[in-house]
Order: C-alpha cells, then structure tokens, then sequence
C-alpha cells in the first residue's frame, strides 16, 4: 500500500513539473528534415563538423574510418577531415586541451557522438533541437562570449558559425504581465552584418551539419531499416507459403 503511494505521488510529482514547464512555455523549435541517406549531405555535413565543431568538441564513439559508410574513401578522409591524428581508425577526439577549455567556457565541452539522440524533447526531435540552435544565436556584450541564444539562455558556446551566418539581432516586443516589462520574441531578425552564406544557403549548411549528427548517434540506422524491410517481405511471404501449406493439409479432411 505504501509503495502504491509512493508511485501515485512520483507520477503526480512528474505531472507537475511538466505541466509548470508547459505553462512556463518556450522557443519552438524549427523543424529540419532529416535524409541520412542523402550522402552529399553527410558528406558536407561532416566537413562542417571538424572544421567546426571537433576543434573543441570530441565525437569519441566515432572512428573516422566509420566515414567509408557515407561514400567516402580513407584517402579522402586522410586528405580533407583529419586534423588531431594520422590514423583513420583513430577515434574522433577534438584538439583542445579539457582544461583549457574548462578554464575558458566554464565547462568541458560535451561529446557530440549521441547529442541529436540525447536532446530530443517535447519541443520535437533531437535534430530539431540543434537546429533551431544553431539559428538562433545573437550578439550580447554582456555574457562573457560576447553571444547568447534563444533555445539556450547563457549558452557557453560562442557561436561556431557566426562568420557563415553573419550577425543577427533578435526582435522583441515588451508586454506587461504581472506589473512587470517582459520581453517575448516575434519570431524575426534583423541582420546586423552579413555573412559568407545567404541566409538560405546557412541553414541548407546547418540542416546537412544537423543531418551528420543524426547519422552519427547510429551509423548503422540505415542498414537496420534495410534489414528490418526484408525481414517484414520474408514473414509476409512465410504467412502467406504457411497459410496455403494449411488449407493443402486440411483439404482431404472431412
């Protein structure tokens, strides 16, 4: 009976705490497509990533030989995407120094080998999650960067991307609640400078940077969905060979 108590008041604990995150409310994220069968995608996406993100970011569950499965070869790889070893089957481990990092952001830097599995949420997927992410950053000489985000208030990542995107400002529009001045924002930007990609072509880079992620939290998704439809062709055609198997059986029987 106790334990039966102690589950009912978790569960209405749990139901709480989500529904004060519901009223609390939040940035929705944008919606990305995600093609991991799409190699040209994957393959810029990964130029992205370790010219990007590996400088302080590790992707450790990742060898960069794993990267034969999007269409490239191990020259390719050795020539344009390894930077901290000489080995292709080395792990993909970032350049800086954890401590370094720790003393300049604060924090270490997380692995990103599992990040578009682990940050999915009620907001959508964990791909919607880093792409609205990377669209989202925003000048703030106030934090310690020098950048803020919408989707992560007091984000310690400067923003990686700034130079292809450019700098952009947040519009906001001050409402009253509660006789307090709150700022909520109207979903628009104003660009400040420019940047080396138009706006459409940044977040074609980011979807295929985004898509990279995906793939890298399960290379071998594709393989599993491939093997899962020939497995679903062999059992309907069992079925139907064991139901005519049956009725041949049963047919002299009276």
């Amino acid at each position: 009976m106790k334990l039966g108590k102690k589950l009912l008041f978790g569960l209405a604990l749990a139901l709480h705490i989500l529904g004060a995150q519901a009223a609390t409310g939040g940035l929705a994220w944008d919606k990305v497509s995600v093609k991991t069968t799409d190699q040209a995608s994957l393959q810029n996406g990964a130029k992205l990533f370790v010219n990007y993100c590996l400088s302080c970011h590790s992707a450790t569950f990742m060898r960069y030989n794993r990267l034969r499965d999007i269409g490239l070869t191990d020259q390719q790889i050795q020539d344009n995407l390894m930077f901290t070893t000489e080995k292709v089957g080395d792990m993909m481990k970032s350049a800086i120094n954890p401590a370094q990092a720790k003393a300049w952001f604060g924090v270490n830097p997380p692995d990103l080998t599992l990040i578009a599995r682990s940050r999915a949420g009620a907001g959508g997927s964990g791909s919607d999650y880093i792409y609205t992410l990377f669209r989202t950053y925003y000048r703030d000489p106030v934090k310690p960067t020098g950048w803020d985000n919408l989707v992560f208030p007091n984000i310690a990542m400067p923003h990686p991307l700034w130079e292809l995107q450019g700098e952009r400002k947040p519009i906001f529009e001050v409402t009253q609640q509660h006789g307090q001045d709150v700022q909520t924002f109207t979903g628009r930007w104003e660009q400040v400078t420019p940047g080396t990609m138009s706006e459409q072509e940044y977040d074609k880079a980011v979807g295929d940077l985004v898509n990279f992620l995906q793939w890298m939290g399960e290379p071998a998704q594709n393989k599993r969905v491939q093997i899962g439809v020939w497995v679903m062709l062999f059992l309907l055609f069992f079925t139907f060979l064991a139901w005519r198997l049956n009725a041949a059986y049963w047919k002299d029987v009276k």
